[in-house]
C-alpha cells in the first residue's frame, strides 16, 4: 500500500503544491515575514516524510518535475525588468558596480569565515555560490568541486533568510531607494528574495530580477579565481 501511495510522481507533486498552498494561506492570514510560505512548505513536507518514513527517492519522482521549472521561472523575471527598462538605463553604472561588489562580498565572506571556523574544503566550496539562483549555483558548485546537494540547501536557506529579514534590514539601515532595495535583495537572496522585492514595488522587483542575472554571471567567472586567491 505504501508503494502505491508514495512511490509515484503524483506524491511529490501533490505534497509540494498542497504544502505551499498551506504556507501561502498562513502567510496571508498573519502577514508576518517569519511565516514564509516556502519555509512552512518545507517543514510540512519534512514532517510528512518523517511520519510515514518516505524515502527521498519517492518524493523526487514528482519533486524533480517541479525542479525542472526553476530555470524557466527565473527567466520569466525578465518581464518586470522590461517594464523598468528606463530605470535600468538611468542607473546602469550603479547597478553593475553594486552587483560586482555584492557578489564578491557574498563569496569572499563565505570563504574567509569558513577558513576561520575550520570548515572542510568540500563543504566550504559548496557554500560559495549560496547567493545566486539555483540552476547557476549547481553548475558553479560542480565547477568548484563542491557538493550540489549542499549548495542547493545553502541557496535555499539564504533565499528564505533574505525573504524574511530583508524588510527589517532595509528599515534598520534606512535604505529608501527602490533601486538599492532591489539590488540588495536580489544579490544577497536571489529569486526567493526577489519575490519579496516584487511585493515592495515594480522597480524593486525589476532591479532584484536584474541583479540575479548579473550576480550569476559574475559568480561564474570570479568564483574559481576568488577561491584560488583566498586559499
Amino acid at each position: 500500500m505504501k508503494e502505491i501511495i508514495f512511490n509515484n510522481p503524483f506524491f511529490g507533486l501533490f505534497i509540494s503544491l498542497i504544502a505551499f498552498k498551506i504556507g501561502k494561506d498562513v502567510f496571508n492570514k498573519f502577514k508576518l515575514p517569519i511565516f514564509n510560505p516556502i519555509l512552512i512548505a518545507i517543514i510540512i513536507i519534512f514532517i510528512v516524510m518523517e511520519a510515514f518514513n518516505v524515502p527521498t527517492s519517492y518524493y523526487n519522482k514528482g519533486g524533480s518535475i517541479l525542479g525542472f521549472f526553476i530555470a524557466p521561472a527565473t527567466v520569466c523575471l525578465a518581464i518586470p525588468l522590461y517594464k523598468e527598462l528606463d530605470t535600468l538605463k538611468k542607473h546602469y553604472k550603479i547597478i553593475i558596480t553594486g552587483a560586482l561588489i555584492g557578489s564578491i562580498t557574498a563569496m569572499s565572506s563565505v570563504i574567509i569565515l569558513g577558513k576561520i571556523l575550520g570548515i572542510q574544503d568540500i563543504i566550504l566550496l559548496s557554500f560559495v555560490p549560496k547567493s545566486i539562483t539555483t540552476p547557476i549555483g549547481i553548475d558553479v558548485s560542480k565547477l568548484l568541486g563542491g557538493i550540489p546537494a549542499i549548495t542547493v540547501f545553502a541557496i535555499m536557506v539564504t533565499g528564505i533568510t533574505g525573504n524574511i529579514f530583508a524588510p527589517l534590514m532595509l528599515k534598520l539601515f534606512r535604505i529608501e531607494s527602490a533601486v538599492a532595495k532591489g539590488l540588495g535583495i536580489g544579490i544577497s537572496s536571489h529569486a526567493v528574495g526577489t519575490s519579496k522585492a516584487i511585493e515592495m514595488g515594480e522597480t524593486e522587483g525589476a532591479m532584484s530580477a536584474l541583479s540575479i542575472v548579473i550576480a550569476g554571471v559574475i559568480t561564474i567567472f570570479l568564483a574559481p579565481l576568488l577561491v584560488q586567491l583566498l586559499k
